[in-house]
């Protein structure tokens, strides 16, 4: 069983943990976590998913300072990395409405500032991970990686894509206008990304929200603008918004599924009732046990004896039994 981070890659004092910048610790997974609710679950599985699926790397958890005391020894239990982030407030004068939603979005864009790891792999709290994807660290540097989003969920009726029937997971059922010109640009959802670090992006970052209203999808919004011109898509196995399985099914072949989002009304694995839409599902039932199987296997909480065993592991060795690592990229959609 690999742990979730070596014992000797950080040392962890008070609230703050020191990470060692040796050639082990230069990547990282790095999830988020707000307040007193019931994310900690999301987190802790998270951190077992990403042992049983034999990871090297440790799960970082950016933090706001308002997480308990008791949430903190749970995921320090799970062995996982601790950072505790300032709030990142929207522009004065633009946070009429949604004050602590913006502000729980916005913050997640300190990651940026972890100039200790040299790449990154982020994943929300929802996410859960069924098969390695570690290769996706050794994608060519420069760009930000994540997956295509859907446009026809309801949360997209203020848009465009939604009130004309477009959405980039199928653009040749419903063509986009001529007449309402160039089709929108690539969007991907911000749940799962692969980034690189860096003062000067993190900077650049928050300049640019001091500037920017704020808009529904708050900080997935920011990154797809931020990001547009070094955007590249990844398969959707990379991260299965489960709204695909009735949206696109076509584009779903779900025993390859690596990664689930569980970001569906009703479809939280630890708040899971069936009763709501699309939840009663044989393939949603069917995610959700695979999600507690891994929550309640024992054998995956993080042991400190054991990380010394899997420490000696080699990138090599684990690389070499993972597929290819080659990523085909989801061509552009056309405009008509």
């Amino acid at each position: 069983m690999a742990p979730g981070v070596p014992v000797d890659v950080f040392s962890c004092t008070g609230k703050e943990c020191v990470v060692n910048n040796d050639k082990d610790s230069r990547r990282a997974y790095v999830t988020f976590l707000a307040g007193n609710g019931d994310y900690v679950k999301g987190v802790a599985g998270l951190a077992k998913g990403l042992r049983k699926v034999r990871s090297p790397y440790p799960l970082v958890v950016a933090m706001l300072p308002d997480v308990p005391e008791e949430h903190r020894e749970i995921l320090r239990s799970q062995g996982c990395i601790l950072r505790e982030i300032e709030p990142i407030y929207p522009p004065e004068n633009q946070i009429q409405f949604a004050m602590a939603y913006y502000v729980i979005n916005y913050s997640k864009l300190r990651i940026w500032n972890f100039e200790e790891y040299d790449k990154m792999m982020y994943l929300d709290a929802d996410i859960q991970v069924y098969d390695n994807i570690d290769h996706l660290f050794d994608m060519e540097d420069g760009y930000f990686y994540a997956v295509m989003d859907c446009f026809c969920e309801k949360t997209w009726s203020h848009s465009p894509q939604y009130s004309i029937g477009y959405c980039q997971q199928c653009p040749e059922k419903v063509h986009w206008p001529a007449e309402m010109g160039s089709p929108p640009p690539l969007y991907f959802n911000a749940g799962m990304f692969v980034f690189e670090p860096s003062k000067t992006t993190y900077d650049d970052l928050l300049h640019t929200l001091a500037i920017t209203p704020p808009t529904p999808f708050a900080e997935q919004d920011f990154l797809n603008m931020f990001f547009q011109k070094s955007y590249k898509p990844i398969p959707l196995v990379y991260n299965l918004v489960l709204a695909m399985l009735w949206r696109h099914p076509e584009n779903v072949e779900l025993e390859k599924v690596k990664v689930v989002h569980y970001c569906a009304a009703g479809s939280k694995p630890w708040r899971y009732t069936g009763k709501e839409a699309n939840m009663d599902r044989e393939d949603i039932k069917v995610l959700v046990k695979k999600w507690w199987d891994i929550y309640n296997d024992q054998s995956l909480d993080f042991k400190a004896t054991d990380a010394a065993d899997d420490h000696e592991l080699s990138k090599a060795s684990i690389m070499a039994s993972l597929p290819e690592a080659s990523i085909s990229y989801i061509p552009a959609p056309t405009a008509a």
